[in-house]
């Protein structure tokens, strides 16, 4: 009997939310009213099917998938979604910033897709939702670098200020004022570009990050009675940080856009890797014993947007 598989987001994620496959309920078996075809002749009539005779697209798509092949209306919502065809025994969803898309064997009819589709309305619904309003969020955070420009540090508001002077990044205490904030002094003039700018600020930041994250190892690790022996920093554009059972960690650079206590716990989370390798209830009960909102932390990871205030 095919076992039932599931897929799952790794915890620090930014990439598309996966659904349960859904197992295919004719899998394996063959009706009586359909003849035996050889498994390369049918996926090729299918795919030859699938070329000749595209489903008409619906008036209005109230999510549409860039490359989508097939299009449904899940509760009176348009959903255009991509078809791919796979070495798999199961039907799987993943819902990514370009939209959804559906994974199937070859031999799975596109009238037994579109079912299935159906069948997981609710969540589709939900996830491309979410991810909507999440992209929305990172268009209205999304920094124009130019003098004035305003970043998230350690969870507060610093201004760039233009500072041709000035020998070094430097960053100064807030003044006195309704709009208070720190400010970072960059040795840039005034007609410096937006990738310039960028890329001190980062440079800036990368600096900060070492010593911060080498501390908090450092602190967590007595805590946890671990020993780590490498800090590496990351730019990945999905993971936050990981950790190797050699003791070598690798932590995100940009978690200083976030407050020292969601630091905290990715330092916490990665510490704890090197007493449970995996994420199993006991590697959560080791988060659980040094920071115990974890939870709460973990989400604003996926939820909360950093950037220009």
């Amino acid at each position: 009997m095919a076992k039932r598989v599931l897929q799952f987001v790794p915890d620090f994620s930014a990439s598309g939310a996966l659904a349960p496959d859904t197992q295919h309920p004719s899998a394996g078996k063959t009706q009586d009213s359909v003849p035996k075809v050889p498994l390369v002749q049918s996926a090729r009539a299918q795919i030859a099917i699938e070329n000749i005779a595209p489903v008409a697209p619906l008036a209005s798509t109230a999510f549409r998938h860039p490359r989508a092949t097939r299009e449904v209306l899940l509760n009176g919502q348009a959903v255009a979604f991509e078809v791919k065809r796979r070495k798999r025994n199961t039907i799987g969803f993943s819902v990514g910033a370009e939209g959804l898309s559906v994974s199937a064997p070859q031999w799975v009819p596109l009238l037994e897709i579109d079912l299935s589709v159906q069948g997981k309305s609710g969540w589709i619904l939900k996830k491309l939702q979410e991810t909507r309003e999440r992209r929305s969020r990172l268009d209205a955070a999304r920094i124009v670098w130019k003098g004035g420009a305003v970043f998230a540090y350690l969870g507060e508001p610093v201004r760039v200020v233009l500072d041709s002077r000035q020998p070094h990044g430097a960053l100064h205490a807030a003044l006195a004022g309704a709009d208070a904030a720190q400010s970072l002094h960059l040795s840039l003039s005034d007609d410096a570009s937006a990738t310039q700018i960028e890329r001190a600020v980062q440079a800036w930041l990368m600096q900060q990050a070492s010593p911060l994250f080498t501390r908090r190892l450092n602190h967590f690790a007595v805590q946890l009675n671990v020993q780590w022996h490498k800090l590496s920093l990351s730019s990945a554009a999905t993971r936050w940080g990981s950790a190797s059972a050699s003791g070598a960690i690798r932590l995100n650079w940009r978690l200083l856009h976030f407050r020292l206590e969601v630091i905290d716990y990715v330092v916490v989370h990665e510490l704890s890797h090197l007493r449970v390798m995996d994420h199993s209830a006991r590697f959560w009960a080791t988060v659980h014993s040094v920071i115990p909102d974890y939870a709460a932390l973990r989400n604003q990871l996926k939820d909360e947007v950093v950037g220009c205030k």
